[in-house]
């Protein structure tokens, strides 16, 4: 489907809020007469590996659903999923990545970065820094080999945290 209801963005930004989550990511799938919203949501202050659980996600879904029945704009017939993130959290607004300075993260860019050859790597979220637009920021990236990169968001395709999945079972 790909195509959002103006203003419905902000609007699930300000009530999932307001139950105290915050929204990572919402997509728009199905078809315009059986819309699916997939909600992904966080705590503010979760870690990796300890964050929304299945109970929370069912809270928040009994919320959004009768403010959701009311949208004139939305089918009827529309399905809300509400999920946590996972633990490899994908990376996409400029909090997320101010959130996750020190963490490991996967990132797949619009092409490859200066100086190197994959559009893909891994690194360690340094910092994030003013960028050239109010809308962008720029991402620098601590690199295995000690190099640094700095890119801005805009050409950040994808980027998500990495988990150590053998220290990740304490």
């Amino acid at each position: 489907m790909g195509q959002t209801i103006p203003g419905i963005d902000e609007e699930f930004d300000r009530r999932v809020e307001q139950l105290g989550f915050e929204v990572v990511e919402l997509e728009w799938a199905g078809s315009r007469a059986r819309p699916i919203l997939r909600l992904r949501v966080d705590r503010p202050d979760s870690e990796p590996g300890r964050g929304v659980t299945v109970d929370d996600c069912a809270r928040i879904s009994r919320e959004l659903e009768p403010w959701l029945d009311g949208l004139g704009e939305l089918s009827e017939r529309y399905t809300l999923e509400v999920s946590s993130p996972g633990i490899e959290r994908p990376l996409l607004r400029r909090r997320d990545f101010v959130r996750f300075r020190g963490f490991r993260a996967s990132f797949r860019f619009d092409g490859p970065p200066e100086g190197f050859s994959s559009s893909r790597m891994e690194g360690t979220v340094e910092d994030v820094e003013e960028g050239p637009s109010p809308a962008s920021f720029r991402v620098r990236i601590g690199l295995g080999s000690g190099e640094e990169l700095q890119v801005d968001s805009d050409r950040i395709v994808r980027a998500h945290l990495l988990w150590d999945w053998e220290d990740g079972d304490d």
